[in-house]
C-alpha cells in the first residue's frame, strides 16, 4: 500500500455508480467519534495489528531474532503484556503486579520479560498477553465510565503532579507503535509474512 493509499479511508461510494455502504472491521476505529472513542480505537488497532503479526507462531518463530538485536516476538508478546498490567495496575490504580507476575521467576533484571521468554511455551505466552490485555480493557472501560480520561493517575513525576488517565493510555498507544513496527521486521524474517492491516476477519 502506498502512502497516498493509506492515508485515504474507504467510503461509501467513489461517485462512479451507487454507494455501498463500508462496513469497518472490528478493529477499525470509528471515522468520527470522541476521544475515547479515538484513543481507545487507535490502541486496539494497534494490539490487533501486534497480535496478528506475531500469532499463531511455534517456539522456534517466536524466537527468532535479526543481525544483533535481541529481540524475538516472544519476547515482545511477554513484555507488552507486562507493559499492559503495569500500566493499568501498577500506574494507574497503584497496586502491585498480582498473577500472573507473582508467579514467575524474576531476576530483577529490567530485560528479564524479553530474556525469559525463550523459556516459555507459546500458548502460555499468548495466553499472558490475551489475558493482560483483556484486563485493560476492563480496566479502562470502567474507569473511563466512572471519571474520564481527565482523572488522576496513582503515578507522579519527580515533582508529585500525578499523570491523568490520559496520559497512560497516550503512553501505551506509543509503546505499541514502537514495537508494532518491531513486530513487522521480525515477522517477515521468520515466513515472509507482510501487511499494514490484518484481514477484516481476523480473530486471535
Amino acid at each position: 500500500m502506498t502512502t497516498e493509499e493509506s492515508a485515504q479511508v474507504p467510503m461509501a461510494g467513489d461517485g462512479e455508480g451507487p454507494a455501498h455502504p463500508w462496513v469497518p472491521p472490528s478493529w477499525e476505529p470509528p471515522l468520527a467519534g470522541s476521544e475515547v472513542e479515538h484513543l481507545t480505537g487507535a490502541l486496539d488497532r494497534l494490539r490487533t495489528t501486534f497480535r496478528w503479526k506475531a500469532g499463531g507462531l511455534d517456539a522456534a518463530g517466536l524466537d527468532t531474532r535479526i543481525g544483533a538485536s535481541s529481540l524475538t516476538l516472544g519476547g515482545l508478546l511477554k513484555h507488552l503484556a507486562a507493559c499492559e498490567d503495569h500500566m493499568f495496575s501498577t500506574k494507574f490504580k497503584g497496586e502491585p503486579m498480582g498473577s500472573p507476575w507473582t508467579e514467575m521467576a524474576n531476576d530483577g533484571s529490567e530485560k528479564w520479560h524479553f530474556t525469559s521468554a525463550a523459556q516459555d511455551p507459546p500458548e502460555e505466552l499468548y495466553a499472558l498477553w490475551d489475558g493482560a490485555v483483556a484486563r485493560s480493557r476492563a480496566t479502562l472501560a470502567a474507569a473511563v465510565a466512572e471519571g474520564g480520561l481527565d482523572q488522576e493517575a496513582w503515578v507522579t513525576a519527580p515533582d508529585g503532579q500525578h499523570a491523568s488517565l490520559r496520559r497512560l493510555v497516550f503512553d501505551l498507544v506509543e509503546e505499541y507503535g514502537r514495537h508494532t513496527g518491531h513486530t513487522d521486521l521480525l515477522r517477515e524474517a521468520v515466513d515472509g509474512l507482510v501487511g499494514e492491516d490484518p484481514p477484516d476477519d481476523w480473530r486471535p
